[in-house]
């Protein structure tokens, strides 16, 4: 068996170990354009702070480790220029003589990966000042122009994973960072309620933050937004996306996807049989939605690669697409999801409902417990859980990693329910965070309570709602809505005169805990027209907060509360 693999890095290397480690015989032979065949290229933007302290620790295995420890020829600055599935040949070009040559296979694994978005509409975006983040090589690019010009002002444009990770490493360094982004909110794969902490988290660690902007060109140590500002920009890192690198493919006649992506079968084969595709340039199945999509992720391109490479040696596996789990850091705050938001939701029909919880993320007793927003997404009226968000201080990634597996599992929210987690209060609290949130969930599916989100309560203000803050009077007076009553939970029985029943009731606490209790009681009581606000006043806080410094608009709390 002869295998060719076109292009290292997380999906063509795991192809070549993977094969040898299945037949030991086999003759692997890969091809990577670029200057190395293996390296971490999730730590990048950590090389720009000193994080990763060396860029040369980003290259992980260098050729001659390849063929030393596995007998895997690897060859750098040899780009495969043509594939001749007939002839079961590939051209290859030596980038350093300028040579070519051909080199047969059995099995060709393609791993191309995908090209940082440059648009040509932006005028300018060829200037020598503007980078992308793709490799060990632009990393390399970045650090020698920010020395040789003593770079202070970065912009960077995009705020999805490698926008935010270069932003946060750039200040980390000490730049003064701009970081725009042409939609409402930074983190796409969230919702606007939960992406509104990060957008506190980005501008109170002394990023420039400009949302719903582009932009339209890079001048000379600017750069110019569709809103006609103007931003110091010494150097201009461009992360507004990636596109999958699909001419090789395209031109010998392998056919593309719905989303401009390699179309594989169930195996990662092509249209020709013996050509397998995998990583960031192919077209994958969401599992939840059956849409066509891309996911450009290590730990999918890495189980993409064993498949294949099985495939090749008659071995089978499961396919079962794909759910969009993903976790990154930022600052102070660890933000993880999986699944559905809301909008993917409502662009697919679903009927479903959520539960936003904030509880502490370990015992309150131990000096590091922080407050946890967890916003779970499920379908109703089966309980089918959908996804979920987290953002906090603690182990957000632990938490969305037990929802990943309950929808791999089809589970409801009656399993997580009764999910059995280990704890300790160093880890978490006795009812962890999911089943807390599972309980929520389950009392919404069947109608105990109704709930109002974070996002529609300065309606609510700005309509003289019926608001009743359920908190004790010191906790009020530190900062309330600015119509809310003060009717404590320790008092709310000795004061039900003052609570109407002709007109809808709003009630919220600190996290909608205490709330929850007063309104159970409330409708023991014969209250029909009370509803919790969920997040209640620490997620109205983190949800008001950017918006009102950013439009200078009129807040609708006295003050704010992050604590």
């Amino acid at each position: 068996m002869k295998i060719v693999v076109i292009g290292g890095v997380a999906g063509g290397a795991s192809v070549a170990a993977r094969a040898r480690r299945i037949d030991e015989t086999a003759e692997v032979i890969m091809f990577e354009r670029g200057e190395n065949v293996s390296f971490s290229n999730c730590c990048l933007p950590f090389a720009l702070s000193g994080i990763v302290d060396n860029s040369d620790k980003l290259v992980l295995m260098n050729p001659e480790e390849f063929w030393n420890k596995y007998r895997i020829k690897a060859l750098v600055k040899h780009e495969v220029t043509e594939i001749h599935p007939d002839k079961k040949e590939v051209v290859v070009k030596n980038l350093v003589t300028g040579e070519s040559f051909t080199e047969s296979y059995d099995k060709l694994a393609l791993s191309p990966g995908a090209n940082a978005i440059l648009p040509a509409s932006i005028k300018g975006i060829d200037r020598e000042n503007v980078f992308v983040v793709k490799n060990v090589t632009d990393i390399k690019k970045i650090e020698a122009y920010v020395a040789a010009k003593n770079v202070n002002k970065v912009t960077v444009v995009g705020g999805g994973f490698i926008g935010l990770e270069v932003a946060e490493n750039f200040r980390e360094a000490g730049k003064e960072v701009n970081l725009v982004e042409g939609l409402p909110q930074v983190m796409k794969p969230l919702d606007e309620d939960m992406a509104q902490i990060l957008h506190k988290e980005i501008i109170d660690n002394g990023i420039n933050l400009y949302l719903g902007k582009t932009v339209t060109e890079v001048g000379e140590g600017e750069v110019v937004l569709s809103s006609g500002e103007h931003l110091p920009a010494e150097a201009v890192i461009m992360a507004i996306g990636v596109a999958p690198e699909t001419k090789l493919a395209k031109d010998c006649g392998i056919e593309l996807g719905k989303t401009g992506a390699i179309l594989v079968n169930y195996n990662y084969q092509t249209n020709y049989p013996d050509i397998y595709a995998v990583g960031d340039a192919i077209e994958v199945t969401n599992r939840l939605t059956n849409d066509k999509t891309r996911l450009p992720l290590a730990g999918p391109a890495q189980r993409q690669a064993r498949a294949a490479a099985d495939h090749m040696f008659g071995e089978t596996h499961s396919n079962r697409g794909v759910i969009g789990s993903s976790c990154i850091h930022l600052f102070g705050l660890n933000v993880a999801n999986t699944g559905l938001n809301e909008k993917d939701c409502q662009q697919h029909g679903y009927n479903y409902d959520f539960a936003y919880t904030i509880p502490g993320d370990k015992v309150g007793l131990m000096p590091d417990s922080n407050p946890l927003f967890f916003k779970l997404i499920f379908e109703k009226p089966t309980g089918r859980i959908l996804g979920a968000q987290a953002v906090g201080k603690g182990s957000v990634d632990k938490r969305i990693d037990v929802i990943a597996a309950m929808i791999s599992m089809n589970a409801t929210l009656e399993d997580l329910k009764e999910l059995e987690l280990c704890y300790s209060p160093y880890y978490s609290t006795a009812k962890d965070v999911v089943n807390h949130t599972a309980l929520v969930g389950l009392n919404l599916l069947h109608d105990k309570f109704r709930q109002v989100p974070v996002y529609k309560v300065r309606e609510l203000v700005e309509n003289n709602a019926c608001i009743i803050d359920v908190r004790e009077p010191d906790e009020f007076e530190k900062g309330h809505l600015i119509n809310a009553v003060n009717i404590p939970m320790s008092q709310f029985r000795e004061r039900l005169s003052e609570i109407p029943t002709d007109v809808p009731v709003y009630l919220h606490c600190r996290s909608s805990q205490r709330s929850y209790n007063v309104i159970c009681a409330l409708q023991k009581l014969g209250y029909t027209n009370v509803y919790n606000i969920s997040g209640s006043y620490l997620g109205i806080s983190f949800y008001e907060y950017y918006r009102d410094k950013a439009e200078g608009r009129k807040p609708i709390v006295t003050e704010y509360n992050f604590a």
